[in-house]
């Protein structure tokens, strides 16, 4: 213990000598946080701007029109005449979506009982594109539904209103207001934070074999690997992990609906995901002896962790490579702990295996990077690379 202590407080005031050192494992985090969150703060997309072409020019189109604009998140900027121009204004970016009421819709209710209304969404913009098209949907059926009554029913005879033969009912399990800031948001605090808690690593351990400052860290240390090892990376770990304490009450407390599952499980999940890429670090630091190249290291393994993490893309059918390398990442294994608990409410049961595998994500970094470190310090040549 004394050893450990001895070896975080040199570290500490390293960091106190050192503004931008500090920087890294302080305010910069920090600072990133505060951005992601402010930007992703409206929760749902609202107000999209989609283009409407009525060629009907009805009571019925005007009165899908106007549900259209009373749908909080879409907005009717544009009525153009015709569909190449709408077309022309989603070329422009000034809509995600494009709505065409074709001549005779009115008609065509009144006489046969249906008729059918064509929806457009941009695809290259994901999310915005597909939040329209759902509320183009809703607003759709909600006239539809209007219609039924006011229209079929009054003018054809009760009798002539038929149900679907077959209709689907969609329930949200999880996420139930859809908000991307709870699901981005999600992703995107631990994917930063542990980039960040990585580099910092990369350079507390990095600096003592650049500097050749090693045999005296240690010496400070009573000469004792393991604990002088601990100590380092301790004052990283405590900052990262009351980040991390801070972004999970950020997102299940105050902006979201509260945390269906266990706390502790979710703390314990972020300590070990924030140890395991610390001891990664150390590894990078140990096998290459130059901080350069281990830094370049924690940055294409830690920097990929989000697109790799099946999060996003699903990998069923993804190549085998793509599969190894998210099962390699210790953030995959923490946002199955993260989906599992903050969302789901799942069992203890169903976590112990993601908690499992960032107990791994510890231990072998562990067991192969300190004797490394080690024998580099032991080794005059390990020394002074830049």
């Amino acid at each position: 213990m004394q050893a450990l202590l001895a070896s975080a407080r040199r570290e500490c005031r390293f960091l106190r000598a050192s503004p931008w050192d500090l920087a890294l494992a302080t305010w910069i985090p920090c600072l990133i946080l505060l951005i992601v969150a402010w930007m992703f703060s409206s929760g749902v997309p609202r107000e999209l701007p989609v283009a409407v072409v009525d060629l009907d020019r009805s009571t019925t189109s005007r009165e899908l029109i106007r549900h259209l604009q009373a749908s909080p998140g879409l907005t009717v900027s544009e009525q153009p005449a015709t569909l190449e121009q709408a077309f022309s204004l989603a070329r422009a970016l000034k809509v995600y979506a494009v709505v065409h009421i074709p001549a005779g819709t009115g008609r065509d209710i009144q006489r046969d009982g249906s008729a059918t209304v064509l929806s457009y969404f941009n695809a290259s913009y994901q999310v915005a594109g597909q939040a329209a098209a759902r509320d183009i949907d809703s607003a759709v059926q909600a006239v539809s539904a209007q219609l039924a009554v006011t229209e079929i029913a009054l003018t054809r005879g009760p009798a002539s209103v038929r149900a679907a033969p077959i209709a689907v009912q969609t329930g949200v399990l999880f996420n139930s207001a859809r908000s991307y800031e709870q699901f981005l948001l999600g992703l995107l605090f631990p994917a930063i934070l542990h980039l960040a808690m990585c580099v910092a690593v990369v350079g507390a351990f990095g600096r003592e074999l650049r500097d050749a400052t090693i045999q005296t860290w240690l010496r400070e240390s009573h000469d004792r690997l393991v604990p002088a090892v601990l100590g380092k990376i301790a004052p990283y770990f405590v900052l990262f992990t009351v980040y991390g304490a801070v972004s999970l009450l950020w997102l299940g407390a105050i902006r979201g609906g509260g945390l269906a599952g266990g706390f502790a499980w979710l703390m314990l999940a972020q300590a070990l995901m924030y140890l395991a890429y610390a001891v990664i670090a150390l590894l990078f630091v140990a096998v290459s002896r130059n901080m350069a190249s281990a830094l370049s290291a924690a940055g294409l393994y830690a920097g990929t962790s989000l697109a790799f993490s099946a999060a996003t893309f699903p990998l069923q059918g993804a190549s085998w490579f793509t599969r190894l390398w998210s099962a390699l990442l210790p953030f995959t294994a923490y946002l199955k702990v993260q989906a599992q608990q903050l969302d789901m409410g799942s069992s203890l049961a169903v976590s112990a295996w993601p908690l499992t595998a960032l107990l791994l994500f510890v231990l072998v970094p562990g067991i192969i990077g300190i004797p490394l470190l080690g024998r580099a310090s032991r080794d005059p040549a390990a020394w002074g690379r830049r």
